[in-house]
């Protein structure tokens, strides 16, 4: 490895750790004052691709943001289940965004077999649940009355809600909520025959 390609490759990880510093103060200052932003008219979204198409989350949906979180693998019959992770004391099961939308595109980015998609979103709300997706484009600021909303969700099990349009094309907003209510239905599916074995 010649010096010039060493030196590239450290400022392309310097400019990666900025941008990550910047995304998180986006996030931490999203919540800092809440009455103002509500006053100024305006919501807060993750711009994020899951399975190669591209999403919003809205940050009032969101807890935590978390890229390179280790993932404890668990055997399951659900394929979006990836395994389990530890925020802040909590073991919170986590689940692939693409799989429970069912989308995956030739343009996905890969991971390979037993990877984990590189960043996770602890979504707000009870019960814990943390979602895994494969790329974050950057933190959006939109004025409120530009978003497309929607009285009912759309897509894979009512999961998408809303639209924000942008420059460079319109993004479906991700239901945080809804999502959370599909994985603990699959759950449930799943966990209703191994009780009636049990009972017999």
């Amino acid at each position: 490895m010649t010096a010039a390609t060493e030196t590239g490759g450290q400022h392309r990880i310097g400019d990666m750790h900025q941008r990550l510093a910047r995304l998180r103060e986006d996030f931490d200052r999203s919540f800092a004052d809440p009455p103002r932003q509500e006053v100024a008219g305006h919501d807060d979204l993750l711009a994020i691709r899951a399975g190669g198409v591209r999403y919003a989350l809205r940050l009032t949906q969101a807890a935590g943001l978390f890229p390179e979180r280790p993932v404890t693998r668990l055997p399951g019959p659900l394929p979006a289940l990836l395994g389990v992770a530890g925020f802040r004391g909590a073991i919170v099961p986590v689940y692939e965004l693409a799989a429970v939308l069912g989308t995956w595109s030739t343009t996905a980015i890969p991971h390979d077999a037993g990877s984990t998609p590189r960043w996770l979103v602890l979504a707000a709300g009870t019960p814990p649940v943390a979602l895994a997706f494969e790329r974050l484009d950057g933190h959006l600021r939109v004025p409120r009355d530009a978003l497309v909303e929607e009285a009912a969700g759309h897509g894979p099990h009512g999961c998408l809600r809303g639209i924000v349009p942008l420059p460079d094309g319109a993004r479906p907003i991700v239901d945080v909520a809804a999502v959370r209510a599909a994985v603990q239905a699959a759950v449930g599916r799943f966990a209703a025959p191994a009780q009636a074995r049990e009972d017999t």
